[in-house]
């Protein structure tokens, strides 16, 4: 049976010996070369701080949809309130979907504002101000949990840098000013709604998501699902645990040796039901003036560089274009291929 690796992050988070940095360092390094998708343990994220955030996420997507329309912001901004049936996440891949119905998620981000940065904000369109709903304790709720996710995703950089070898500091130079957004899901047939079991029926298309990391809170309820070895395959958080997958900036860095994983969500459906499922994203993005591109030490003669240099801002532009704009992305070749390859 399909088992998502589990890695214990205590020994960074608490203090380990350098015996059990290494352990954990090496547990990660099998997941991301196998895998490409984990689950993390011993993080250190106080459980009152989940609490907050899935009643923030209720309060917010439980009020009516017109309402919920007063806080959508332009395409380009990945900003505000996103109504379902908008976007379609396979074009951000390259991969037309034209057939399918469009991805029936709701969503709300926020990230990093240029007024919450030191000086001048380079590439000052990556850091749009946020847009707070008049909802009570929202904006206190939610930005907990983005500390918190954060930490955690700075935490795991750390790690990578031990599993590749890689000296210290390296990411956190990549990441002075990240593009960081919180996306905060939410799966928008009303609990309840019969369906037919359709193939063709998206909760969450088909992607990669683009950047470094993503730390992943959801509900443990099924529906997100990985692609791995030609196969989808039902990803479920163990009782505490946060889901970690690596971004495409991380696979050209490695040259592939780590792989952003493609996946997706189904409709939660039991007994011919949608169920309600949640979740929120947390996605660590770099700068957008820094270039990514496979690093020396993983070029040879038997592995040849499969990415050509690219800034954080070329990269994730593209991909919002596909996404949110619906403007198919050409650049995701070998990711695409992986959807197409898996259909």
């Amino acid at each position: 049976m399909f088992q998502i690796p589990v890695v214990d992050l205590a020994p960074y988070v608490r203090g380990g010996t350098p015996a059990q940095r290494a352990e954990t360092a090496a547990a990660l390094d099998a997941a991301c070369r196998t895998v490409g998708f984990l689950q993390v343990v011993g993080h250190g994220v106080p459980d009152a701080a989940a609490d907050g955030l899935a009643a923030a996420l209720d309060d917010l997507f439980g009020l009516p949809l017109p309402t919920k329309r007063r806080w959508m912001r332009p395409a380009g901004e990945n900003r505000g309130y996103t109504p379902p049936k908008s976007e379609s996440l396979a074009l951000s891949l390259g991969v037309q979907s034209e057939t399918r119905m469009k991805d029936f998620f709701e969503a709300f981000n926020v990230g990093t504002a240029a007024s919450e940065l030191p000086g001048e904000a380079l590439m000052a369109e990556h850091y749009a101000e946020n847009t707070w709903p008049e909802v009570e304790r929202f904006q206190e709720r939610i930005d907990v949990w983005r500390g918190e996710a954060g930490r955690v995703a700075r935490t795991l950089c750390r790690v990578f840098e031990d599993a590749l070898g890689l000296d210290a500091g390296f990411f956190a130079r990549l990441a002075r000013h990240p593009m960081e957004v919180l996306r905060t899901n939410h799966y928008a047939l009303p609990e309840g709604t019969r369906v037919e079991l359709d193939e063709d029926m998206i909760g969450m298309g088909e992607h990669t998501d683009f950047g470094i990391v993503t730390v992943l809170w959801a509900d443990r309820v099924k529906g997100l699902q990985l692609l791995h070895e030609g196969r989808w395959h039902d990803v479920q958080p163990a009782e505490g645990a946060l889901l970690v997958n690596l971004g495409d900036l991380t696979t050209r860095l490695t040259n592939e040796r780590w792989l952003s994983t493609v996946h997706r969500v189904k409709p939660p459906i039991v007994d011919g039901t949608i169920q309600r499922r949640r979740s929120a994203a947390y996605f660590f993005d770099g700068d957008p003036e820094a270039v990514y591109g496979p690093l020396e030490r993983f070029v040879d003669a038997e592995h040849p560089a499969l990415y050509a240099p690219v800034t954080g801002d070329e990269h994730v532009r593209a991909k919002l274009a596909g996404s949110r704009a619906g403007v198919l992305n050409p650049a995701a070749e070998r990711e695409g291929r992986r959807v197409i390859a898996a259909a």
